[in-house]
């Protein structure tokens, strides 16, 4: 019988599988971390560049805009566009009883507040509207004029101590204010001068009102007249320029324009007041406020 042979295993030690390193939560969100970053930086890069192209090209097209207006001057309308024409209307029209020698209740109101704070002082005005006669009695110690070209407004006017009426002719027409614009940036008597002349060969001068008119210190000249309201009616160009040159004469002038939401007196505000000497406005009324300049040879600088 052979002998009892035990089969038994050699003793090694079993293979464990290594199993791999399970990172923490702050590494995981660190890592999280870079990768939205990295993918946040290729979006922001593709999406800035354009956007910055975008802005330097309108700050270059503002700058370029900008020098022009500096460089040139305001460009006159064509002949006969709508800039001059003015709404035709009759006085029977509730447009026209809205928009021709009615001052609304604020306008009047800031009217009369301008008025009360220089009081007792010179004041002038184009139009004899009944709501303006009430200037006058306001003005109380001061001097007032009123200029008008309806004979029949001038003859039935009530007298009030210290109050002057004068009946004007004008000379020109709504229908020519183109031209007589383009007339005052291209003749040199239409420059600003110390004094009105009575000869004056600019088309746009009154050299028609009583010496005691051209010889006052205004400080306070209203426009609102004349009427102005259809192109072969007397439009208010040679009022505004007289007014701007009377201003020039006294130390401080406070010019109210009325109805600027017409072309007409917007645009000749413009040239002859000047926007840097807008000082307030209500309604259609806008306020310009005129310092004495003796020597000036031009109305508006930039």
């Amino acid at each position: 019988m052979p002998p009892e042979v035990f089969h038994c295993h050699p003793l090694v030690t079993p293979r464990i599988p290594v199993l791999p390193r399970v990172p923490s939560k702050s590494e995981k969100k660190q890592t999280l971390q870079k990768k939205f970053h990295r993918r946040r930086m290729k979006f922001t890069k593709r999406k800035l560049i354009p956007v910055l192209v975008f802005i330097l090209l309108i700050a270059s097209i503002l700058r370029l805009l900008k020098l022009t207006m500096i460089t040139s001057s305001p460009s006159l309308p064509p002949s006969g566009s709508l800039l001059f024409r003015q709404q035709k209307c009759s006085l029977s029209s509730s447009n026209c009883r809205n928009n021709t020698g009615i001052i609304t209740e604020k306008e009047n109101r800031f009217l009369l507040d301008l008025v009360s704070r220089r009081i007792p002082c010179k004041l002038l005005v184009f139009g004899l509207e009944p709501q303006y006669l009430s200037l006058a009695s306001l003005n109380d110690g001061g001097f007032t004029a009123f200029i008008d070209d309806d004979p029949e407004k001038v003859s039935t006017a009530k007298a009030i101590k210290k109050t002057r009426v004068y009946k004007v002719e004008y000379q020109t027409i709504a229908a020519e204010a183109f031209e007589l614009l383009k007339h005052a940036r291209e003749n040199p008597d239409c420059a600003p001068k110390f004094h009105l002349p009575k000869l004056s060969t600019c088309k746009l001068a009154l050299t028609n009102l009583p010496q005691e008119v051209y010889n006052t210190k205004w400080d306070v000249v209203v426009v609102d007249g004349p009427q102005g309201d259809t192109p072969d009616s007397p439009g208010r160009m040679a009022a505004i320029y007289t007014a701007s040159i009377l201003a020039r004469k006294g130390n401080v002038t406070d010019i109210l324009v009325h109805d600027v939401d017409r072309m007409i007196e917007k645009w000749f505000s413009w040239e002859f007041l000047c926007e840097k000497n807008l000082v307030s406005s209500k309604g259609r009324f806008w306020n310009f406020r005129i310092l004495r300049e003796p020597n000036g040879t031009k109305f508006c600088t930039i």
